[in-house]
């Protein structure tokens, strides 16, 4: 069978472009690669699931078109396309060159109009016709031969609409009347006008009953009220919309199947363009393992010799130190390198006198395991020069490798000796399992990096590969692939470890000599010396410490919430009147939404159900309380299988406590994330989640849990920051801040603000800092658009310090490319100087809001460090055991908790200097959510 793919070009790179703007994906020079990315991953889908015979990809060109010519207004208010998108498009027409496909365009034609054309002829020489595209308006191609192939996104899987899905999803009876509806509805995204004051339902009932837009027309006598003076007076308009969206199917473009064969990738001209884009996994993905750049001789897979040398010298730009664009030409292979096995007790002692002699020196661990509470070492290895690094081997009984262990613990316990290496928490804790306690100034190049350039990735072959134009030995290479038959370091030859192990620490010295001066470049050395470097031990201790869980209670409160579950669920029939998956959002929103009939205007996703999100029914919840019982439905779910179920499997067998790990590089506002179990996720704002806290306990009976909570922080934090007088004023007199603001607001006195005021006040004082607009304040209030705008000037006129502020950091970032935390952490703001105006509104936002979550993070960090500091000072036996957002929590004797109460608020108040009072609350309990 002839199966030929026409590609809808740019409809396919803006989808991809918008799907990852959110999170957009950066190389190690800022490049915005999400488009190219997104689109490369839609491209191999398509070639492995789809197995085309026959494809190309459609573009349309800068010339104008008779739809331009004739309707002057078509596509005129398109938005410019953003500046990182228009230019990721070259490197995707090199990509499509790469894959061997051809790219066709026409001037004077559009995509649609290329494709169309194609589309029928194709048809009449026996091919089966998939035109790929997101474009709604495709649906007029459709035949027996002919479908719409819409990839798949977010979750949902490709989709191929043939000519009974377009009848079903338009409600017509001939696929041509697409066009009619389309004429009726206009396109505000093509400037396409339509009929004002018809939109999608209203056409598809005027085509049921009159066939088409000049049936429509021609007995508009039949029509009533507004809906008739409409079609009357603009019935040009919508003559000329039909024209606009109907798809021409006789471009002057010629079939010519023999280029349209699908051919194998061109790997000379995919690999260095995958090199340049720093799509290493896509180039394995592609091409398989043997993926590389570079060939032992140092010329590329063309033969030509690298137009970049390898270099570690980088240039500031307005928004960000990055390295110069650098493919990777350096290996194991063809650079020289001295890695020296160290196995005997006397040499290990000789290398453990001379590492004693140093200032600062690098090491790495090998191990059997990811998890450093039950890993065993296999190995380790140190640098503290370039090119030369020493491995030493350990045996597979404890005894025997702590011995080995014993003759390096006073070098890891010499506080006077700097340590230097690549996720030194994992490493500090392995080594606490053979009774080292690491010791001394620390220089980690995760976390360094991490304070360099927050949003890019972090792990050391990456930075290898950017910073240092090398290419790191894969662990693959060693052990395979995950799955049943990956190796064991163990089962690994000493010679191929070794060469492995000490690479490690000869690169990780390497990245620590050149990330030392961007630290300082950046002025982040000394946040780095003074936060984050020390924070690593104190995270290691409370990961080391863990916390007790109580499974009796897990297990009571999951029997409970399964039967609330089937309770509701047996609500929901019979409000809904008909059984249903409630967990299926496409037959959830056939019933809210064509049953129930909830909202008329229900919106829908691109593949043409109903949106169900939590967002799109909390806005409904006040229409049925079906819809509050499907959130409560949902919620309880979760909190039973994320957190009730699963909580006692990640119990330690040898500790009997959860060990959680905290992530210190991912949040790019400077936050702490945990995993295994994520702890800043577990719900508080139900009564049912917050009974999950109440099966975290003490650890001893004599003991009790201490909660310490900053109050309102992020207030008080942009009090701070925009030094705003009555601010400032209401949090020094001690005031509840939503009292004050509503007091301000609503022209009234403290004592006379009633609940409603308060609610009002406290959304915005919230709101404000996340970029809220009226609209979206109008929402989350329930009152009238204007009522909201009106709170929202009054709310800046007084407290117009803050309007500065935001005006302000706005102004900063678009100068510098990037804000500040009161501890100088910086967040890169790539799209603050976009022409695009939601790309750049999303930046502003984080503008205002990234050094008031900054600094919050900061704050607590030094918390942290201090209070650690004086456990350790006073010998005392309560510990920290959870950091969670704003909050820390203790492990205390009770003995110790009077004290303990004393420090924690000591050290949290006045961790930072500031003119702004700050607040803890310390609760106790026997359980977290007792204390809490």
């Amino acid at each position: 069978m002839k199966k030929l793919f026409l590609l809808d070009g740019m409809a396919l790179i803006y989808r991809a472009y918008f799907a990852l703007s959110k999170v957009p994906r950066l190389t190690s020079y800022g490049l915005n690669t999400g488009a190219v990315m997104g689109f490369t991953n839609t491209l191999l889908e398509l070639l492995k699931n789809q197995q085309p015979t026959h494809i190309a990809v459609v573009f349309d060109t800068e010339a104008p078109t008779n739809r331009h010519i004739e309707f002057e207004a078509y596509k005129a208010h398109r938005e410019k396309m953003p500046e990182d998108l228009a230019t990721a498009i070259p490197y995707i027409h090199r990509l499509i060159e790469g894959f061997n496909i051809p790219i066709i365009t026409m001037d004077g034609y559009e995509a649609d109009d290329i494709i169309g054309t194609l589309a029928k002829k194709a048809e009449k020489e026996g091919f089966t016709v998939y035109c790929m595209t997101p474009d709604k308006d495709f649906g007029q191609l459709v035949s027996d031969n002919i479908y719409i192939y819409k990839p798949a996104r977010m979750g949902n899987g490709a989709e191929t609409l043939g000519v009974p899905e377009i009848l079903e999803k338009w409600e017509i009876t001939d696929v041509s009347q697409v066009i009619d509806i389309l004429g009726l509805w206009g396109d505000a995204v093509d400037n396409i006008p339509g009929i004002p004051g018809i939109g999608e339902k209203t056409a598809k009932k005027l085509i049921q009953q009159f066939n088409s837009v000049e049936g429509i027309i021609a007995n508009s006598d039949q029509l009533k009220g507004k809906l008739k003076e409409n079609v009357e007076t603009f019935a040009d308009q919508g003559l000329i919309s039909k024209k606009l969206a109907t798809i021409l199917l006789d471009v002057p473009v010629e079939l010519d199947e023999q280029s349209l064969i699908r051919e194998d990738p061109n790997r000379e001209l995919l690999e260095p363009l995958f090199a340049e884009l720093e799509f290493r996994t896509l180039g394995k993905r592609v091409f398989g393992d043997d993926f590389n750049i570079v060939d032992a001789s140092g010329k590329s897979d063309t033969g030509q010799m690298d137009l970049f040398a390898p270099s570690a010298n980088v240039e500031t730009t307005a928004a960000v130190v990055v390295p110069e664009p650098v493919i990777p030409t350096l290996n194991i292979h063809n650079t020289a390198h001295e890695y020296i096995l160290v196995d005997s007790q006397a040499d290990q002692e000789a290398l453990a006198k001379t590492l004693a002699t140093t200032t600062s020196f690098c090491f790495d661990t090998e191990t059997t395991s990811l998890d450093a509470l039950t890993a065993e070492i296999v190995g380790m290895s140190f640098s503290f020069q370039k090119g030369k690094a020493y491995y030493i081997p350990t045996p597979a009984d404890y005894t025997q490798a702590k011995a080995i262990v014993d003759i390096f613990k006073p070098l890891f316990e010499n506080d006077r000796i700097e340590k230097v290496g690549q996720n030194l928490k994992y490493d500090i804790l392995l080594l606490s399992r053979y009774d080292v306690r690491v010791k001394g100034p620390l220089f980690d190049t995760m976390v360094a990096h991490y304070l360099i350039d927050p949003d890019t990735r972090h792990n050391m072959d990456v930075l290898a590969e950017n910073y240092l134009g090398y290419t790191p030995v894969s662990i693959k290479e060693l052990i395979g692939a995950k799955g049943k038959n990956q190796l064991n370091m163990r089962d690994v030859p000493v010679e191929q470890v070794k060469e492995y192990a000490a690479e490690d620490a000869d690169i990780t010295w390497q990245l620590h000599e050149v990330f030392r001066p961007l630290l300082q470049e950046t002025h982040t050395l000394e946040l780095a010396q003074q936060v984050e470097f020390p924070l690593i031990y104190v995270l290691a201790e409370v990961e080391k410490n863990g916390v007790k869980i109580d499974k009796a209670t897990l297990k009571t409160f999951s029997g409970t919430l399964e039967d609330d579950i089937k309770r509701l669920e047996i609500t929901i029939y019979e409000k809904a009147g008909v059984q249903f998956n409630i967990a299926s959002p496409k037959q959830l929103g056939e019933v809210l939404f064509d049953k129930l009939q909830l909202d008329p205007k229900a919106k829908k996703t691109k593949t043409g159900q109903y949106k169900t999100g939590e967002d799109v029914l909390l806005t409904l919840a006040h229409k049925s309380d079906i819809v509050q019982d499907i959130l409560d439905f949902r919620q309880l779910q979760k909190l039973k299988s994320t957190y009730v179920d699963a909580l006692p499997g990640l119990i330690n067998a040898e500790t009997g406590l959860i060990h959680t790990s905290y992530n210190q590089a991912v949040a790019a506002t400077g936050r702490l994330s945990s995993t295994n179990p994520n702890l800043q996720n577990i719900p508080i704002r139900t009564e049912k989640g917050r009974e999950v806290r109440k099966a975290f306990i003490s650890r001893d009976a004599g003991n009790v849990l201490l909660s310490a909570d900053y109050s309102q922080i992020e207030l008080r934090l942009i009090a701070e920051l925009s030094q705003d007088k009555n601010m400032l004023e209401a949090f020094q007199a001690g005031h509840d801040i939503h009292r004050a603001t509503a007091a301000r607001v609503y022209a009234v006195a403290l004592d006379e603000v009633n609940s409603d005021q308060r609610r009002n006040a406290k959304a915005v004082n919230f709101g404000i800092i996340y970029g809220q607009s009226a609209f979206g304040l109008s929402q989350s209030l329930g009152i009238p658009r204007k009522e909201a705008a009106a709170m929202i000037d009054q709310y800046f006129a007084q407290y117009a310090g803050i309007r500065q502020y935001m005006t302000k950091a706005v102004e900063f970032a678009k100068e510098k490319g990037y804000v500040e935390t009161i501890l100088k952490r910086r967040r890169y703001l790539r799209d603050i100087n976009s022409a695009n105006m939601t790309v750049r509104g999303f930046a502003e936002r984080n503008a205002i809001n990234a050094p008031i979550q900054g600094s919050a993070a900061d704050l607590i960090k030094v918390a942290m460090i201090r209070i650690q500091q004086d456990i350790e000072a006073l010998q005392l036996k309560g510990k920290m055991i959870m950091q969670v957002h704003d909050e820390l929590v203790f492990d205390v004797p009770q003995s110790e908790v009077e004290k303990f109460s004393e420090i924690i608020k000591d050290r949290m108040q006045n961790a930072i200097a500031l003119a702004v009072p700050i607040e803890v609350e310390v609760g106790k309990g026997n359980n977290w959510l007792e204390a809490h």
